[in-house]
């Protein structure tokens, strides 16, 4: 196991409460800080928001939360006024056990869509969670499991850090493999601290660190009902203290919390459904940022870049065609495109290459780099994606039957 540098003051539970049919699999898991926690969180902009999602939106930000319940297998989504009773009662029920407001608790859900929570057999699983939480990694790695879907594999990133001469740690876990795409999807990250800050800065640097990480991962583009981000810091590590960092010590923290973020949209990424490639799209020398986000998502979420990738088939052609439809205004000879150290098209004209190495380096490299130059201005933007193979269809053509 990994070394993790888990955050003090926080304790980790994940079990198998009968969501899923086998028993094998972990699918209810807990999160509690031993002391309130200021919290925030981002969440999806889909339009339709499953039920967890709108009560974490009720309750955030705040300086009192003390944990987070979870359960996996059901989205707990479209599933009307019964969908958001079971999600508060989910909250009531572990606040019960943990002797604080159901207010103090969130609650996330991911899995199929439409379907209503086996609330007996969840309200049991949160009772026995509470019961089993501790600070250890192997209770850090049964939450892990316990809140993956189609992941072939845990997702965890920390990081230590010294603020004002004490040690901090940030410690983040998530999940996601499909229903991928720019405004967080299906996607659920928890990101723990025991630094001092106050919600309202959890709240600035949570919705930074979204936008630079989470919100520039695809791996079809859908965006999901459930996307949720929750960041957490209980200042354990600094004696709880009432004045929380500001400043040099916070802006600190706030680069270890998007490099955490960061290094587990790439694991989704990489871990995406049936994926045999991580791609990474640097797009840079447009006007701003934006634009350059334009086309790193456009080309990030086209078929036919992905399906060529794939294949091992370096048609260059198919990059630089989505970079041109993404929306951005710019004549060819602004435009110049590497595949890894290989030059294919430089202001506006192709390239002499050897077609056979450049194949050899997408059948050989797992990690894939995609560079855009343009001559236009300072914008830039570091996108990440995968192919897209057979066994993705396959999985999703069966996902419910």
């Amino acid at each position: 196991m990994t070394t993790w540098h888990l955050a003090k003051g926080f304790r980790f539970a994940g079990l198998h409460c009968g969501i899923r049919p086998d028993p094998n699999r972990r699918d209810l898991a807990l999160i509690v800080s031993d002391v309130p926690a200021a919290a925030a969180g981002v969440f999806t902009r889909n339009r339709v928001r499953a039920a967890p999602v709108r009560v974490c939106q009720e309750r955030l930000p705040s300086s009192e939360v003390r944990g987070v319940v979870i359960c996996s297998g059901n989205a707990n989504a479209c599933t009307g006024p019964r969908g958001l009773d079971d999600a508060r009662t989910m909250t009531a029920v572990a606040a019960q056990c943990l002797g604080c407001r159901p207010e103090q608790l969130l609650v996330c859900s991911t899995g199929v869509i439409g379907r209503h929570l086996p609330m007996p057999q969840i309200e049991s699983g949160i009772r026995a969670a509470v019961t089993l939480l501790a600070d250890t990694p192997l209770a850090f790695d049964s939450l892990a499991r316990a809140i993956l879907t189609t992941d072939t594999r845990i997702k965890v990133a920390t990081r230590e850090i010294e603020l004002e001469g004490v040690m901090v740690r940030v410690t983040g876990v998530a999940k996601g493999a499909a229903m991928i795409g720019p405004n967080m999807a299906t996607m659920l990250a928890f990101v723990c601290s025991d630094a001092a800050v106050s919600a309202a800065d959890l709240a600035t640097l949570v919705r930074r660190a979204a936008e630079q990480t989470f919100n520039c991962i695809s791996v079809e583009g859908h965006t999901s009902t459930n996307d949720t981000l929750l960041l957490l810091a209980n200042g354990a590590s600094q004696g709880n203290r009432a004045i929380p960092v500001q400043g040099e010590p916070l802006a600190r923290f706030s680069s270890a919390v998007t490099d955490v973020c960061g290094e587990l949209a790439r694991d989704i990424a990489a871990d995406a459904e049936g994926a045999t490639h991580l791609i990474t799209i640097e797009v840079e020398g447009l006007r701003d940022d934006r634009e350059a986000y334009r086309v790193a998502k456009t080309i990030a979420e086209s078929a036919l870049v992905k399906t060529a990738i794939h294949g091992a088939d370096p048609n260059w052609g198919r990059i630089v065609s989505a970079a041109g439809y993404a929306g951005v205004e710019f004549e060819e000879e602004h435009l110049s495109l590497w595949l890894g150290d290989l030059l294919l098209y430089h202001a506006g004209v192709p390239q002499p290459f050897d077609a056979a190495t450049a194949s050899a380096y997408l059948k050989r490299e797992r990690h894939v780099h995609l560079r855009l130059r343009f001559t236009l201005g300072p914008g830039r933007c570091t996108f990440w994606t995968c192919d897209l193979t057979q066994e993705y269809i396959r999985l999703n053509a069966e996902y419910t039957t």
